[in-house]
């Protein structure tokens, strides 16, 4: 059998051409998407270094880093080259982008848009494949106190219980709610139900002189605005 010439392996290339290397030596930013996932795995396989392996692994999903923190761990083993701890690896690495991202956007801690809402609860609810429905307690300069996961459910729906919405924003001592709630079909076009469930809470929490400021619908690169489109 002929051997594989020693120029394949990357402890062969030219430093410069090394993840490694290029991000000790280099900006971070220089480095591309398989080469950053390449410095998470090590090692390629028999016949594929890890860069080339990790630009099949991205070409998978069309190159998006977001489809690729969907894939399961299962999913990753199916590369050949990649193990369980090379595949535990990616996706942890990833969640903690997807953390990092949600805690900048809390870091600005004042709601000033619907877009800042958008940014603060996509990477908590954005990309699940059920609903989940939560209330952002805010004070009276529209910062943010708490948010709190009011329900969860299934692909189609939940359940919000108005008393214990009303009663957390008490002992919060808060003066302004923002609902949010996700579409796993992906559609932004509000249901019955959400415009119910919205009009009970705002109700509601006026008889406590709580203003209910919006009511956000989020998919995974997308939201609707109850206030935006003037129907709160």
């Amino acid at each position: 059998m002929q051997e594989k010439p020693a120029s394949f392996s990357i402890k062969n290339w030219s430093q410069d051409d090394q993840p490694r290397e290029k991000l000790l030596n280099k900006d971070k930013s220089t480095l591309s998407d398989a080469e950053l996932v390449a410095i998470l795995i090590g090692s390629g396989n028999r016949s594929e270094s890890a860069v080339d392996l990790c630009k099949r692994i991205l070409a998978s999903v069309d190159n998006n880093l977001s489809e690729l923190g969907k894939l399961s761990i299962i999913q990753l083993m199916e590369f050949n080259g990649i193990g369980e701890a090379k595949a535990v690896t990616i996706a942890a690495a990833l969640e903690l982008g997807r953390r990092r991202r949600g805690e900048e956007a809390l870091e600005k801690n004042k709601i000033t848009s619907s877009e800042s809402v958008f940014e603060l609860m996509q990477p908590i609810i954005g990309e699940l494949e059920h609903e989940e429905f939560w209330i952002i307690y805010l004070n009276n300069s529209n910062k943010v106190i708490l948010k709190n996961q009011s329900s969860k459910g299934g692909i189609t729906g939940t359940f919000v219980d108005v008393r214990l919405v009303l009663k957390n924003a008490l002992k919060v001592g808060a003066t302004g709610l923002i609902l949010v709630h996700n579409h796993p079909s992906g559609t932004l076009r509000p249901s019955k139900a959400d415009k119910q469930i919205t009009s009970k809470l705002k109700a509601a929490a006026e008889s406590l002189d709580i203003k209910v400021l919006d009511h956000l619908i989020v998919t995974e690169n997308a939201y609707f605005s109850f206030a935006d489109e003037a129907i709160l």
